[in-house]
């Protein structure tokens, strides 16, 4: 089993390592051709097109639930092995949230990610828009805010404990901005009517409601959806992107065949799931459980896959109104401009060769 702590952990026994060629191999043959007719020359050219070959090494992040299911299914079936062939490795790590994946982006450890937008918006917004471009979706719906049958309204939930993945992530967000249209204060540090409580993993939040802990919980699926078998409903269905991919500008400006290599496997998973609902199910629960230990029982797979939109469309208007909710709650500075945050020019590409529409403004 290959865990989850409440930071990240390395696939590191499992770790993908996919080799392959890209426009560094062309790039590494020209500089052989031309070299000079000295030995020195010759020498230094050799070096340039041995370091200009050597394979790149993606280092992958993503999250264990159901909106991140291409990315489970992408490992699962080894589409990023097909898409990448001999080019570089991919390593992929599992994190607990995507605060926690954006922290990670801007220390340098990751490449690339399957994120929510507000975590993809902070890390836009600390790096003053230089540290990350968000290249494609990944899916849209999938998360809810699930409180006791007995709660009958907002109003009920004062004085209440409610959980979260973390703080700032897309479902803490959505979840405070409910309770603040409801007339409902919270803090970032746990204060106000309401107390909001970032917790992970996950299924720590399902236990809490389990066993009465909290009145509820934002969570994604297939979490959401657990709680609702446990007796709760849906105060809310949070509405936009829950999940996109993201990478470095440094890896973007250095290796754009690389990126389109992972673009071309998160469309393989995202057809995969269109024309084959059921295998992807089962391909994405089998990745899930070679993370966390234990399988999803096959009508909660099911039910969490009914609830989310799968799509290469990262939905920007949503992530538009997600900055601005962040805002409003002092969880970002004001005011976030996200113009240029999104390069769906590689996607697009591939989405016009495959003859499917184009996406983004």
């Amino acid at each position: 089993m290959r865990g989850i702590l409440a930071g990240a952990v390395a696939v590191t026994g499992s770790a993908l390592l996919i080799a392959g060629c890209s426009s560094s191999s062309s790039s590494s043959s020209s500089a052989a051709g031309t070299a000079s007719a000295s030995s020195s020359a010759t020498g230094a050219s050799s070096a340039t097109g041995a370091a200009a070959a050597s394979p790149v090494n993606v280092r992958l992040g993503f999250l264990a639930n159901i909106t991140h299911a291409p990315a489970l299914i992408a490992l699962k079936n080894g589409y990023f092995k097909t898409a990448l062939g001999s080019a570089g490795s991919v390593t992929a790590t599992v994190y607990s949230s995507g605060t926690t994946e954006t922290t990670a982006i801007l220390a340098g450890q990751l490449d690339a990610a399957y994120v929510g937008p507000n975590p993809a918006i902070n890390a836009w917004e600390k790096s003053g828009g230089t540290a990350i471009k968000v290249v494609s979706g990944v899916a849209t719906g999938g998360a809810e805010i699930v409180v006791k049958s007995s709660v009958s309204g907002a109003a009920a939930l004062k004085g209440q404990t409610l959980d979260t993945p973390s703080l700032g992530n897309t479902q803490d967000v959505a979840l405070r901005y409910y309770l603040k249209q409801n007339g409902l204060a919270t803090t970032a540090t746990g204060g106000g009517d309401v107390l909001v409580k970032p917790t992970t993993p996950n299924s720590d939040a399902v236990q809490a409601f389990e066993s009465g802990q909290i009145a509820g919980a934002s969570e994604p699926a297939p979490y959401d959806v657990e709680m609702v078998q446990d007796g709760g409903k849906v105060l809310l269905t949070e509405p936009g992107a829950t999940t996109d991919l993201m990478v470095t500008q440094t890896f973007l400006s250095a290796h754009p065949t690389i990126v389109a290599d992972l673009l071309k496997a998160n469309l393989q998973a995202l057809d995969y799931i269109k024309s084959d609902p059921t295998a992807a199910e089962t391909a994405a629960d089998a990745e899930y459980a070679s993370y966390t230990g234990k399988s999803i029982k096959p009508a909660l797979v099911a039910a969490s896959f009914a609830q989310i939109k799968f799509t290469a469309d990262p939905d920007e208007a949503s992530f538009t109104s997600d900055a601005s909710q962040a805002v409003s709650l002092g969880l970002l500075k004001e005011p976030v401009a996200l113009t240029g945050l999104f390069d769906l020019s590689q996607l697009n590409t591939l989405l016009t060769a495959a003859g499917q529409p184009t996406v983004g403004s």
